[in-house]
C-alpha cells in the first residue's frame, strides 16, 4: 500500500537574483511498514526534503499524495491537523517544552485533537512505559538525561497512533550508550509495523533501515533496499 508519494516535487528558494534549488524533481513511493534512511551531504537537501514530505513546509511545484489523497494544495490549517492526526516528529534537538513534565509533554498532541483530559493522561501513560519511561512522569526535561528525552519526544510522536513517524537525526545530541538505546527503540517500532522516514548523517544509523535514499544537489542519486 502506497502511504506516501512525491511526484516531481521541488523547492527553491530565492536569495537576491540566485535561486537555490533546495529540492530539485523529486520523485518517490513509501510504502506502508517501510523504515527508510535518507542520507547526504551538508546542503543536499536532507532537512528540506524531511519539511516537505512531512508537509512542514510547502513544494515550489508537484505534487504530495498521502494515503493517496493529493495534500499538496492544503491550507496551512488542514496541513497542521493533518500533521497532529497521521505524522509524528522526533527531531535532534528533542523540542520538549521546558517547565513542563514528561507526561504533559506527551500528552501535548492530544489536546489539538480535542481529547478529553482523562484520556489524554491515559494515553500519555501508556506511551511513556512504552518507552520504557512510566517512572519519570512527572520530570521536567532538565531532570531527564539526554536519552530519556529523547524517548519522552518519541512517546509524543506516537502518542496520537501516527501513520509515518519522521526522524530529524534523532541520536545526533546523545552519547553512544543513549544512541543505542534508541537505536533499539526505533528497530522494535519498525518490527511492530511502524513505518519510519529518518534523515541521518552517520552510516551506521541509516543501517537500521531497510531502504536507503542518498540526495545530492536536492536530487535522489540512488535509491536501494540494505
Amino acid at each position: 500500500m502506497s502511504l506516501l508519494k512525491l511526484k516531481n516535487v521541488s523547492k527553491h528558494y530565492q536569495i537576491g537574483d540566485i535561486t537555490i534549488k533546495a529540492l530539485d524533481d523529486l520523485s518517490f513511493e513509501i510504502k506502508k511498514g517501510e523504515f527508510v534512511a535518507v542520507m547526504g551531504q551538508s546542503g543536499s537537501g536532507k532537512s528540506t526534503f524531511l519539511q516537505v514530505a512531512s508537509m512542514l513546509a510547502e513544494p515550489s511545484s508537484g505534487s504530495i499524495f498521502l494515503k493517496g489523497k493529493n495534500v499538496t494544495n492544503f491550507d496551512e490549517k488542514n496541513r497542521a491537523h493533518l500533521r497532529n492526526k497521521e505524522i509524528g516528529f522526533v527531531f535532534q534537538q528533542f523540542n520538549l517544552l521546558a517547565k513542563t513534565s514528561a507526561l504533559d509533554n506527551v500528552a501535548l498532541p492530544l489536546l489539538y485533537s480535542g481529547d478529553c483530559e482523562a484520556l489524554r493522561i491515559k494515553k500519555a501513560k501508556e506511551m511513556l512505559d512504552r518507552v520504557g519511561l512510566s517512572d519519570r512522569t512527572k520530570n521536567a526535561p532538565n531532570q531527564l538525561s539526554g536519552g530519556q528525552q529523547q524517548r519522552v519526544a518519541i512517546a509524543r510522536a506516537l502518542v496520537n497512533n501516527p501513520s509515518i513517524i519522521f526522524a530529524d537525526e534523532p541520536t545526533g545530541n546523545l552519547d553512544s550508550k543513549s544512541g543505542a538505546e534508541i537505536q533499539k527503540l526505533f528497530k522494535k517500532l519498525h518490527q511492530e509495523g511502524k513505518t519510519i522516514i529518518m534523515v541521518t548523517h552517520e552510516k551506521y544509523i541509516a543501517k537500521m533501515a531497510k531502504r536507503l535514499i542518498n540526495l545530492k544537489d536536492g536530487k535522489i542519486v540512488s535509491d536501494k533496499k540494505i
